[in-house]
């Protein structure tokens, strides 16, 4: 079999091509929910989670957390972690407002008399974040 090589066409352009091509439809993979199995552990789907933020696919990260929130209601240690990194995911992508919202939210679990039971780094997390953003905002505000 003979090849016919395409005659008038730049190689670099065939070349950028392909690359569009295919980062098009990886894109268009990504944003899509994902399925996740329905027998994995919190420590599973945290570190799903926390794979996929490493690669900036915050979309996919929310996915796996919020699933802990539905999935383990009782287990109140991870929940806490999974609404305190999805805070901080908003934090990350500057959407500061609601990650505010959901810092606080979180905050006030810890208003509690067993306050000692719950996870102390979420909340000293959860409160230097939010000075974080209050001093974002404080900046934002003298340009």
């Amino acid at each position: 079999m003979k090849m016919k090589i395409v005659t008038g066409v730049p190689f670099k352009a065939i070349i950028f091509t392909a690359i569009i091509v295919t980062a098009i439809i990886t894109a268009s993979c990504v944003t899509g929910p994902v399925v996740i199995p329905d027998d994995l552990t919190t420590a599973e789907l945290i570190q799903k989670a926390q794979e996929a933020a490493d690669r900036n696919r915050y979309s996919v990260s929310l996915q796996y957390y919020e699933t802990i929130i539905e999935r383990y209601p009782y287990e109140i240690d991870s929940v806490i972690a999974a609404e305190y990194e999805i805070g901080f995911i908003h934090y990350k992508q500057k959407k500061y407002d609601i990650a505010r919202i959901e810092l606080t939210d979180l905050l006030e679990r810890y208003n509690i008399p067993d306050e000692e039971l719950l996870p102390p780094q979420f909340k000293i997390l959860s409160q230097i974040v939010l000075q974080k953003i209050t001093d974002q905002e404080k900046r934002r505000s003298k340009d």
